[in-house]
């Protein structure tokens, strides 16, 4: 069985300290938290629920308690809209997700998302821009007698064309979503020729049942995902970036200043273009 994991915790970033009451009497932290996001080639999803106050404990539990399933969620491309129904997935925590099946992503489409709960509506846009695709990707080791090395990834960016990337990586049977590289959140205004080389290196997940490593070992089979996607969908990442780097928890951001296009709540509703490949590490000895 895969283990659970949880990419970030919206949930639990505690992005105001003001209480209010949200429904029932009880006293809860008066925001919507969404993670949603819509690719190229995939349906829209969606993960809702409520802040955790700053005051209480973090755990799976808990944040199990803060989950909402019974919302009203809907995405439109402008022609089609639809509503999305919510399922159970048990390689997540927490394990319910909101998901569609009848708008699909296509690059230069723009989404509206609406969330309608209790007496709350959340609305958010978003578009896909152009996939980059990935010109090859490679895992290398530093010496030969080493069981461990990194990604190494090459593509083309396009000329006279801003954009923004996320690479992002899936070791098959260990990990059941892709998590966004360490360093994986790229501006082309950095990049000093066209022709992209760089290194990947792993990606940190919240809750894991095993010690996090930032590299890829021998007998790994991992996917390698290329993200496009617009800037402010790159603001957020950047600012989720700025806090791992700089040894905070993004939980609870030092200056609760992560970045958010959700109007009504806080977030992020994202749209990406992607190429992703297969790599094949050397057997385990």
């Amino acid at each position: 069985m895969m283990k659970k994991y949880i990419l970030f915790l919206l949930m639990i970033v505690v992005w105001s300290c003001n209480d209010d009451i949200f429904s029932d009497g009880i006293k809860l932290e008066s925001k919507l938290a969404v993670e949603g996001w819509i690719e190229e080639g995939d349906g829209p999803q969606v993960i809702l629920s409520r802040t955790i106050p700053i005051n209480d404990v973090v755990d799976s539990t808990n944040v199990l308690n803060h989950v909402i399933r019974s919302a009203k969620i809907t995405v439109s491309d402008g022609e089609t809209t639809e509503v999305l129904r919510v399922k159970k997935d048990n390689d997540r925590i927490p394990p319910f997700i909101y998901f569609g099946s009848e708008i699909i992503g296509k690059a230069g489409k723009t989404y509206t998302l609406k969330i309608e709960y209790l007496n709350r509506i959340v609305e958010a846009t978003t578009s896909i821009p152009n996939t980059v695709p990935i010109a090859s990707a490679i895992y290398e080791k530093k010496n030969v007698a080493d069981t461990t090395g990194y990604i190494f990834i090459k593509f083309d960016d396009p000329v006279n064309e801003k954009n923004y990337y996320q690479i992002a990586t899936k070791v098959d049977k260990k990990e059941p979503i892709f998590v966004p590289a360490f360093y994986g959140n790229l501006d082309d205004d950095n990049f000093d020729s066209h022709s992209v080389s760089m290194q990947v290196n792993r990606g940190r997940l919240f809750f894991p049942k095993s010690k996090f490593t930032p590299y890829f070992t021998d007998g790994d089979l991992i996917f390698v995902k290329l993200r496009t996607m617009n800037k402010e969908v790159f603001n957020f990442w950047n600012s989720w970036q700025n806090e791992i780097v700089n040894s905070k928890n993004p939980i609870y951001p030092s200056n609760t200043s992560l970045k958010s296009n959700i109007k009504g709540g806080v977030g992020i509703w994202a749209g990406y273009g992607q190429s992703t490949v297969q790599v094949k590490t050397v057997p385990k000895k």
